[in-house]
């Protein structure tokens, strides 16, 4: 892949998690070409990628957009996404080495550096590269690629937490748990951590879709 077409690429994917883009927001060409200084067979490029990874859906007659969830493909993806993740905890062989033990705590100590600095595009990719390592435990190549291809899909979900101290919070003090039972060779704390660590982004976005309802409808019965 070309570096200025990756680069470009992994930029949306970091506005689009961070909320910087939203959810049905439209992609242009000719934005992207000015904001980035493409050709315009390169920002066509652009956003076939975005699409190949889940983050844009092209529609008729509108375009590029952001790509955006119904109540029940939020539901979906997240049971499919506890599937696979509880999965590849129980195959984790104990015990972890030490070398993977400390490259996780390493790696967390980064995510722990940027959340106290507010920096929320480290966080994101430290966030990643944590999850990339923890799963890659499991040592099953085609299930951490399908768990990597599954929680990129959720980025546009994800948007509606990560902003919020209280989640970025939790998922730290998650992070430390998952280690420490990684340590001590809890299997069981360690699928069920699994499964916690998804449920405060799916649950957020499910309710703020609720709140833009009942506003719609609110709103639609006083125009009537």
């Amino acid at each position: 892949m070309d570096e200025t077409m990756r680069s470009v690429s992994d930029e949306l994917e970091e506005q689009i998690v961070l909320g910087v883009l939203h959810p049905r927001e439209r992609l242009v060409e000719d934005d992207l070409c000015e904001r980035f200084n493409l050709k315009r067979h390169v920002a066509r490029q652009v956003l076939a990628e975005v699409e190949r990874r889940g983050l844009v859906e092209r529609r008729k007659n509108v375009g590029a957009l952001v790509k955006s969830y119904t109540p029940r493909e939020v539901t979906e993806l997240y049971a499919l996404r506890e599937l696979l993740e509880a999965d590849a905890a129980r195959r984790i062989v104990f015990p972890v080495s030490s070398e993977a033990l400390e490259a996780l705590t390493a790696i967390q100590a980064e995510h722990d550096e940027a959340a106290d600095a507010g920096d929320l595009r480290r966080v994101f990719r430290a966030n990643m590269a944590f999850h990339h390592a923890f799963f890659a435990l499991s040592e099953s190549q085609v299930l951490t690629e399908a768990i990597q291809e599954y929680e990129r899909r959720t980025h546009a979900i994800r948007s509606v937490s990560i902003v919020f101290p209280q989640y970025l919070e939790k998922a730290r003090a998650e992070h430390h748990q998952m280690i420490e039972a990684l340590r001590t060779g809890d299997r069981e704390s360690l699928i069920r951590l699994c499964r916690e660590h998804l449920v405060p982004s799916r649950d957020a976005y499910l309710e703020a879709h609720h709140r833009r309802s009942v506003g719609y409808a609110a709103q639609k019965n006083q125009t009537d």
